[in-house]
Parts: C-alpha cells; sequence; structure tokens
C-alpha cells in the first residue's frame, strides 16, 4: 500500500491575519515596559528614539518582504540565509534564530507570571508559569486558524488599553496646558540635552519594542498568496507599531517632564498611570500587561515552531521531532509540544534581564543576515543594480545591516558573551553533522533518508 504524501500547513491566512499576528507578537503596549529606560539614557528624547528605531527596523523589514516574495517558506531567516549567502551561513542564521524564537515565548510567560504573581501574590509565579504555559500551547495545538482568532480577541482587549492611555494621558495635558499643550516641542526635541550617543543608546533600548515583526515571515506556508502578503504585511507591522510607540512615549513624556526624577524607571508607565487615571489606570496597566505577556507568547510559540520546521525538513535539526505535521490539525505539534517545554522550564530557571538581552542578541544576529543575503542575492546574482532597483537591491538592505550590526555589537557585554557561546555551539554542532563543514547541511536530509532506506 502506496505512503500517503505528506502533511502540509494549510493556507488560510490573509493579509489581515498576518498584520494582526505581527501586531499580536509586538503587542501596541510595547513602550510601556521600557519607557522610563528610554526616556533617561536618551535624556529625554523617547520618541525620537523610537523614530530612530522604527528607522532602522523599516529597512530590515523590507529586506525580509524581498526575500519572502521568491523563498516563501517558514524557514523564514534560515532559508533566506541559506538560500541568499551560503548553507552554512544559513544553518548559522537559523541557530541564532532559535535563539530568539526560544525567548520570545520564555520572556513573555515570565513576566506574565511575574504581573500575575503581583496581582495574586497568594499564588506563586512558577505556578502562573506552568498555567500559562499550558494555555498557550493548547491553543497553538488546535491549529493556526485558532491561534488567529484568540490573537486578535487579545489584540481588542490590548488596543482598548493602549487608546485609553492615549486619552487620559491627552487628557491631562489639556486641563493642565490647554489644547496647545498637546503640541509641545519638548516632547520630542530638547536642544540643552540633546546629544547622538545618548539618542543612539535610546533608539538602541527602543529596537526592543519591534523585535519580532520577522515572525510574520515564518506563516509564509499558512499564508493564501505569500509573495504578495508577506512583505507587505510586514513593513506595515512595523508602521503600525512605530506610530503607537511615538504617540505613547510622546504623551507620556508632556505628563511627566522631568525625565531624571522618575521613582523607579523600570515602572515609570505605572506612576504616569497613577498621574493621569488614579489607581484604577494603575490596575488597568498592570492587567493590560499581563494580557500582553500571554499574546507575545502565544505568537510566539506559533513562529518559533513554523522556523523548527523548516530546519527540520532539512534535516539539520531533527525531522522527527520537528518536521512532524499533524494532519488533522495541519499544525506542526510535536515542535510546539518541545517548545512548550522549554518556555516553562525558561521561564523558571531564566532572570528576566538576561534573557531580554539573549533575544536582542540572536534578533539582531538574524536580522544582519538577512539584509546581507539581500544584497548578495538581489544586486549581485540577479544584478538587480539599475536606478531604483540599486536602492531597494543594496542602499536599503546596507543600511538595515549598518543599523542591526551597530546595535548587535554595542549590547551588553553578558549578552555577547552567552550569545557567541550559543553560535559557537551551533558552529560545533553543524561541524559535526556535516562532517567538518564538507557536507552542505541541505544534504543531510537524504543521507538520513538513505539510511534508514539500507
Amino acid at each position: 500500500m502506496p505512503e500517503p504524501g505528506p502533511a502540509r500547513l494549510r493556507r488560510v491566512l490573509t493579509r489581515r491575519d498576518l498584520v494582526l499576528y505581527g501586531l499580536v507578537i509586538l503587542t501596541p503596549t510595547a513602550p510601556y515596559p521600557v519607557f522610563g529606560i528610554v526616556q533617561q539614557v536618551s535624556a529625554g528624547h523617547a520618541a525620537l528614539s523610537y523614530l530612530v528605531a522604527m528607522t532602522a527596523m523599516l529597512f530590515t523589514a523590507a529586506s525580509y518582504g524581498k526575500m519572502a516574495a521568491v523563498f516563501p517558506s517558514a524557514g523564514s531567516t534560515y532559508t533566506y540565509t541559506q538560500r541568499g549567502l551560503n548553507e552554512h551561513v544559513g544553518f548559522l542564521a537559523g541557530w541564532a534564530m532559535i535563539l530568539d524564537y526560544f525567548l520570545i515565548p520564555v520572556l513573555s510567560v515570565i513576566y506574565a507570571s511575574l504581573t500575575a504573581a503581583r496581582l495574586a501574590p497568594q499564588a506563586p509565579a512558577a505556578g502562573w508559569a506552568v498555567l500559562l504555559t499550558a494555555a498557550i500551547t493548547a491553543v497553538n495545538l488546535r491549529g493556526i486558524k485558532m491561534t488567529a482568532r484568540a490573537s486578535g480577541w487579545l489584540m481588542a482587549v490590548m488596543t482598548g488599553c493602549a487608546i485609553l492611555f492615549i486619552v487620559l494621558a491627552a487628557s491631562y495635558v489639556v486641563r493642565g496646558q490647554g489644547w496647545p499643550g498637546l503640541l509641545a516641542w519638548h516632547g520630542i526635541f530638547r536642544p540643552a540635552e540633546f546629544a547622538w550617543p545618548p539618542l543612539l543608546l535610546g533608539a538602541g533600548v527602543a529596537t526592543l519594542s519591534y523585535i519580532g515583526f520577522d515572525a510574520i515571515s515564518t506563516l509564509a506556508e499558512d499564508t493564501f498568496d505569500p509573495v504578495r502578503d508577506v512583505g507587505w504585511a510586514t513593513v506595515a507591522v512595523c508602521l503600525f507599531q512605530g506610530l503607537i510607540c511615538v504617540v505613547t512615549v510622546y504623551l507620556a513624556a508632556l505628563v511627566w517632564p522631568d525625565f531624571r526624577s522618575f521613582p523607579e524607571p523600570d515602572t515609570a508607565i505605572l506612576d504616569i498611570g497613577v498621574r493621569i487615571g488614579g489607581q484604577a489606570m494603575f490596575g488597568a496597566l498592570t492587567f493590560i500587561l499581563l494580557v500582553a505577556g500571554l499574546a507575545s507568547a502565544l505568537t510566539g510559540q506559533a513562529g518559533a515552531s513554523r522556523l523548527l520546521l523548516g530546519m527540520g525538513r532539512d534535516g539539520v535539526i531533527s525531522p522527527r521531532i520537528f518536521a512532524r505535521i499533524d494532519e488533522k490539525r495541519a499544525t506542526p505539534v510535536r515542535g510546539i509540544l518541545f517548545l512548550g517545554t522549554v518556555s516553562l522550564a525558561g521561564a523558571i530557571l531564566l532572570r528576566f534581564q538576561l534573557a531580554v538581552e539573549l533575544l536582542n542578541f540572536g534578533a539582531l544576529a538574524g536580522f544582519l543576515l538577512v539584509n546581507l543575503s539581500v544584497v548578495r542575492h538581489y544586486y549581485f546574482t540577479l544584478r538587480r543594480r539599475g536606478g531604483w532597483e540599486m536602492v531597494h537591491s543594496l542602499l536599503f538592505p546596507s543600511a538595515g545591516a549598518l543599523a542591526c550590526g551597530f546595535v548587535w555589537l554595542n549590547l551588553t557585554a553578558k549578552a555577547k558573551l552567552a550569545g557567541f557561546a550559543w553560535l559557537a555551539a551551533g558552529v560545533l554542532y553543524l561541524a559535526m553533522v556535516t562532517r567538518g563543514f564538507r557536507l552542505a547541511p541541505s544534504a543531510l536530509d537524504s543521507l538520513k533518508g538513505n539510511a534508514d532506506a539500507d
């Protein structure tokens, strides 16, 4: 009896679904946890820092869109670098992004667990981690359409809170300074405090609020028209995210002009919430941070399972675990269960700050390589060099690579030490499975298939 064909992901997602997915993984409340830090390290230029970070990320978003148009695969960063640069470099890009995609749900579960423990201190954070991990894993096991539906509900709650914060902050400014107060120049630029190094440092921290948009490209095989929609959605999400972040931090700066007087920079947004809406707004912000953590964990786990699927199909990681797709649900069940286990262990064992720094390391390394892949594939291989095409094929991706490389190299020493150790482990693993780099990673799956046949 002939073997049935391999199960495939179902193309059920529209452009709207992709935009929603990207905004949920980034969350409209992303600037809340880091506003105070960005405002202080940039010397009062949080809004300008977010604009600089958005510009840098837009170059990278455009690069993801260009590579998704020619390689619409769930492998995303791994596939783009493998096809655009080199198969071994592609593996290392995927290895770096594994770190990133492992840590998105881990970070979200950690933060959501800590927030839940604050709301209900009688239950330990570890207990909340178990409950939240089980919940997001159960939703993802139901299939990508269920994930998209749950994301929509969570997005509605987060958007409602984000709009409420903006309205209350604007009302507070108008009550104190009148309508002209909403157009105060010091909310964006302070000539007396301005300097390029603090602004760039602030932009580096602000980049955190954009990391995760690349996960849209991991859903290429779940999308009706990935060639048309993935790139459009990726750029649109960066623009929407930039708009909500800039408006939020601009109004927050107007509500609390003295950036040096925050009681605690890490929770400055909660103090601003009390100022504009009393204890009720404080409670709402605390709750919404819990929802945001849950939403980001849900979508992050879905994207991670697709990246692992792409690498598993090539045989560079275990195909038995990561390349299997459940026929009924059309979803990589084993990969999702594996990620649920990793998320739970990481949420219990890792400290939040180290997880944040490692997330940045993996994401920025992948972004850098995707930008370089665009240059290699379009400018050198396809020789797209005429007129406007040179801008898209060389100048934009080069600018994205430089921006990502700058932020990447300016991460903390602890993050670079742990991150490069992870990459070194990837190099050793690749050397073993490719027999000292003599084999291409793409040949591994066929070799395993031949061995099984023998």
